[in-house]
């Protein structure tokens, strides 16, 4: 069984920032790609950002420049720093990671996703 628990979503005014957190628990043995993916009302789920565990990034063209994803392997965390917010972001942020699991199994395990809404 493999866990990710997101934090850090919430409300902030255009241009304001938050950092979000996810932390995955379980019985891993690493974690390769992880990433965050946003879902707006009547909107599908879209890549936001990824990295790889060697610390490549890809970003998704509308966050480019103003969102940051970084990781911490030792402690199995990966971070969004998100800046210069604007309403169009405003979305449910999901956790995404592909992890190596007992019994040598890959799981591509979601959180439960953090509310971020960016509004005056």
């Amino acid at each position: 069984q493999v866990q990710l628990v997101e934090s850090g979503g919430g409300l902030v005014q255009p241009g304001g920032s938050l950092r979000l957190s996810c932390a995955a628990s379980g019985s891993i043995f690493s974690i390769y790609a992880m990433g965050w993916y946003r879902q707006a009302p009547g909107k599908q789920r879209e890549l936001v950002a990824a990295i790889t565990s060697g610390g490549s990034t890809n970003y998704a063209d509308s966050v480019k420049g103003r969102f940051t994803i970084s990781r911490d392997n030792a402690k199995n965390t990966v971070y969004l720093q998100m800046n210069s917010l604007k309403p169009e972001d405003t979305a449910v942020y999901y956790c995404n990671a592909d992890v190596l699991a007992s019994g040598w199994v890959t799981i591509n395990s979601w959180g439960q996703g953090t509310q971020v809404t960016v509004s005056s």
